[in-house]
């Protein structure tokens, strides 16, 4: 008598072998049989009519903070993701010194766009060194298994205090100092190490990261402790400006150490080719035995303008700076129901100093970019849906039809702004990027980005949208998507007993209403810790998420089982 079968399902098993029709047989934590005539179960899921499909892993997140007082780690949690890796883009809480907690946060606030008000009501700092902020995480009993790694601004704010804050050069000393630090966080279990070198990426008080001019000097001391240690991955969110020269580091850095080096591969607007370049050198890297791997996302990186997101069309006009800003939500709307408040908004020019003409510009009037989001949200819009293409056929203003778009709905309307991976106004570039050999899917970003982005949906959009729904362009194979959000992302970061529906796996796995999946238009809530807001998108259609063999959500609501665990390096593969 097994503990849980699944009856009758629709196999996808993250193996990219065919859909099949089959029973799950799960003893414990494993699965131990896939088939016909596999027994009988102290539980039984009647599967018919549904998926049934491993775990998804998501790579790239940012629940750093969150991770300490949510178990549940929403919204990723709520879309199926059984394993996260957190600690991306350079950011993160550990190590810390006593007095540094306020860097952090307005490290992470600023970067990630996630409320310090949250950041400090909700964490409880009693860790300073990373393996003792692994031990914290490893105490903690959630729904899901979660991974990190070791930060370069948290490193460099620790080992050289203001000087590293401020991106000053490290010495030799400070420089072996840092590499002691995160071979001390890998042994201890880290996954990687992840730099940020983007002029996007600023804390609060507008410094970058530290780290993002870090030279050779310090990168390469710091990328040898995972040659040396034998695991992780290298992870770099980069400008690649200029391209040549941070691919080549890049390269050379993989090759040297033998591990992955990876980077976000996007579609950039102005020079909208350029991820065939990418694309090209990744390839070359290959050929020559390197490791670089590109992370690519499945939807474009995009904005949601609205009036509670933290960016809008209206954000730099007096009358929202001096009245409109600093009312509660509900009263904002009421007031803006005011036909004169809306011909001053509408009527009048925002101020257009030399910050708001950068690119910020964007939010304020690239219309022929801006489409409404809609119910159910459209990712891939035609041109005809542009708010430019809606003014010039109703012959109305833009910024007139913005307004009213964003009033829909109680004021709580949203406008969706894709600024990298949409030059070509479809989501062919992407399609090829996430089919190329090398690339994982990565780049949700869940946890982070709360008043603008809500893409922690992505693993969802891989089956409403590439699987079933698209109309643009040719879909992608369901055991294609479902490999590649399984297995493959498992074994970037060397978890080799999850991903797959196989014998001996780990029982973490997905029952998917497929004709019935949704996801609803993001929404701001203000849930966080202190009242701090987030857009989150409520999601129809997962039956059952199962994590070590107990099932954790059903319909979407958590079960209160909790047998997530912290996971501290690669994880082997089961004995045969």
């Amino acid at each position: 008598m097994h503990d849980l079968v699944i009856r009758g399902g629709t196999v996808v098993d993250g193996t990219g072998a065919p859909a099949r029709k089959a029973d799950v047989a799960i003893q414990g934590d494993r699965v131990v049989a896939v088939g016909e005539d596999v027994g009988e179960g102290s539980r039984e899921i009647d599967a018919s009519g549904h998926l049934v499909a491993p775990g998804w892993v998501d790579v790239h997140t940012h629940y750093d903070g969150q991770v300490t007082w949510d178990p549940h780690l929403t919204p990723s949690g709520w879309n199926g993701v059984t394993t996260v890796v957190m600690g991306n883009c350079g950011v993160g809480f550990a190590p810390v010194r006593p007095g540094q907690e306020d860097f952090l946060i307005q490290l992470m606030e600023g970067v990630e766009d996630i409320p310090g008000t949250a950041l400090h009501e909700g964490i409880t700092w009693d860790w300073e060194s990373f393996p003792e902020y692994l031990d914290k995480l490893e105490k903690m009993p959630r729904s899901v298994d979660v991974g990190t790694q070791v930060p370069h601004g948290a490193i460099r704010a620790y080992v050289m205090g203001e000087r590293g804050a401020k991106n000053e050069k490290a010495t030799s000393e400070e420089v072996e100092e840092m590499a002691k630090l995160v071979k001390e966080g890998l042994e201890a279990g880290a996954l990687g190490f992840s730099t940020s070198r983007t002029m996007v990426h600023r804390a609060k008080d507008g410094e970058v990261v530290p780290g993002t001019y870090a030279d050779e000097d310090e990168i390469f001391p710091i990328g040898r402790m995972l040659g040396e240690v034998g695991h992780g991955v290298f992870e770099v969110a980069s400008d690649l400006a200029p391209e040549g020269k941070e691919l080549d580091w890049m390269s050379r850095l993989g090759k040297e150490t033998g591990r992955p080096v990876s980077f976000a591969c996007l579609q950039n607007p102005v020079d909208k080719d350029q991820w065939k370049r990418l694309i090209d050198a990744v390839d070359k890297d290959a050929a020559e035995g390197g490791c670089l791997t590109p992370q690519v996302a499945q939807r474009p990186a995009g904005l949601l303008l609205g009036f509670e997101s933290s960016a809008q069309p209206f954000m730099f006009h007096d009358l929202w700076q001096k009245e409109l800003k600093a009312l509660p939500p509900a009263a904002r709307v009421e007031r803006m129901k005011d036909g004169d408040i809306q011909r001053q908004l509408v009527e009048t020019e925002p101020h257009m100093d030399a910050v708001t003409m950068g690119p910020q510009a964007l939010i304020l009037q690239a219309w022929q970019m801006m489409y409404p989001l809609g119910d159910p949200p459209e990712y891939e819009p035609g041109p005809e849906r542009s708010i430019a293409a809606i003014a010039e056929r109703e012959g109305r203003e833009p910024r007139e039809v913005a307004f009213s778009l964003m009033m829909e709905n109680d004021g709580k309307g949203l406008i969706y702004l894709p600024l990298l991976g949409y030059a070509d106004g479809d989501l062919e570039p992407i399609k090829e990027m996430m089919l190329h050999p090398r690339s994982v899917f990565s780049l949700s970003d869940g946890g982070a980005h709360c008043g603008l982005i809500a893409d922690a949906s992505i693993p969802t959009y891989l089956l409403t949208h590439w699987v079933r729904d698209r109309t643009r362009g040719d879909k992608i194979e369901l055991e294609t998507i479902v490999e590649q959000q399984t297995r493959n992302t498992a074994r970037f970061y060397g978890f080799e007993d999850r991903g797959t529906l196989e014998p001996g796996m780990l029982a973490d796995l997905n029952v998917i209403d497929f004709d019935g999946l949704r996801i609803h238009p993001p929404e701001m809530v203000y849930d966080l810790p202190a009242g701090g807001n987030r857009l989150i998108q409520q999601i129809e259609g997962y039956r059952y998420t199962i994590k070590s063999g107990e099932v954790t959500f059903e319909d979407g609501k958590p079960t209160g089982s909790l047998p997530g665990t912290l996971l501290r390096g690669p994880q082997p593969a089961p004995v045969a």
